[in-house]
């Protein structure tokens, strides 16, 4: 008898199916990945399609994500973990002095302020977004992008100086941007 006509047993059965489900669930996942970050981008110039599928991916979560209110989680999980990296990598830059000009260190300083104080709004807005007070989380997540702009704007007030925290500012706020737009869609309904 050739193996491809043997009879499965339960075991094998149950494992086949598994592969199936965990195959179809991923394959969803990405699908309303991929859906949400492009209507994301074609409604708001300041999310890159790439990065947004790039970053939900980032999470294992995301791969079990089945709705659009899973995926708005997912990325202010993803926020409150940039914010809070970020905010442990200015102090590291304000303890080496020896690396920053006078004006950086003021700049890091007030960086490093303001997202201390993002910290507890991106805390607070996933609680707002739990319990779906949409608005306040709004309000919230409004406050972190301020927060990564004026940063940013803060090492372009003396001509030729170079943030070190380019990148971070615009992950932050771009990461900001995609849970706004998520919420908006979960609002209107019109998630796709």
């Amino acid at each position: 008898m050739s193996s491809s006509s043997m009879p499965l047993s339960p075991l094998r059965l149950s494992l086949l199916f598994l592969l199936f489900t965990f195959h179809t669930t991923t394959t969803t996942a990405q699908g309303l990945i991929n859906t949400t970050c492009k209507t994301c981008s074609q409604n708001n110039p300041n999310i890159k399609f790439n990065f947004c599928t790039t970053s939900l991916q980032s999470s294992p979560a995301s791969q079990c994500a089945g709705d659009l209110h899973t995926l708005g989680t997912i990325s202010i999980k993803l926020i409150q973990s940039n914010v809070t990296d970020t905010n442990c990598f200015i102090k590291q830059l304000i303890k080496n002095k020896k690396l920053v000009n006078p004006f950086i260190q003021r700049c890091l300083e007030d960086c490093f302020d303001l997202y201390s104080d993002a910290i507890p709004s991106v805390e607070q807005a996933m609680e707002n977004y739990d319990l779906e007070r949409f608005v306040d989380a709004n309000v919230e997540l409004s406050s972190v992008m301020d927060a990564a702009t004026t940063c940013e704007d803060g090492f372009k007030e003396k001509r030729g100086v170079v943030s070190p925290l380019m990148k971070r500012n615009g992950d932050t706020f771009q990461l900001s941007a995609m849970a706004l737009s998520i919420m908006g869609m979960l609002q209107t309904g019109s998630q796709y």
